[in-house]
């Protein structure tokens, strides 16, 4: 059974840096996309979580706008471990952060969005203190 785990979370400063992580069990294939959401505090319910990053099985990734190099995702394909480095926290960056999947042979080409992947975390908590 699919399986994400997320953990790395945690009450930082603005200004520090958080590494999350994300490990992956029980996909049969190797052409797992894989992604990065948030939901900020108090979202409208019905709104889709922000997508920050994902990565294709290819290694392709695709920024949202927002990140402005100071997001950067990276795998540890051996252990089936998916990352996430934020540097510079803002007190706008505390949410809930997922990690997300879905299996294909080819990532969809466009940024990421909620409506794409099928397997999600129960997610990871940042806040960001000013």
């Amino acid at each position: 059974q699919e399986q994400l785990v997320e953990y790395g979370g945690g009450s930082v400063q603005a200004g520090e840096s958080l590494r999350l992580s994300c490990r992956a069990s029980g996909f049969m294939t190797k052409n797992v996309c894989m992604g990065w959401f948030r939901q900020a505090p108090g979202q409208a319910p019905g709104k889709e979580r922000e997508g920050i990053v994902s990565i294709g099985h290819n290694g392709v990734t695709r920024y949202a706008d927002f990140t402005k190099g100071r997001f950067d995702i990276s795998q540890d394909k051996i252990e089936n471990i998916l990352y996430l480095n934020i540097l510079n926290l803002k007190p706008e960056d505390t949410g809930m952060y997922y990690c997300a999947a879905y299996e294909a042979v080819v990532c969809v080409s466009w940024k990421p969005r909620e409506r794409d992947f099928e397997y999600w975390g129960r997610g990871t908590q940042v806040i960001v203190s000013s």
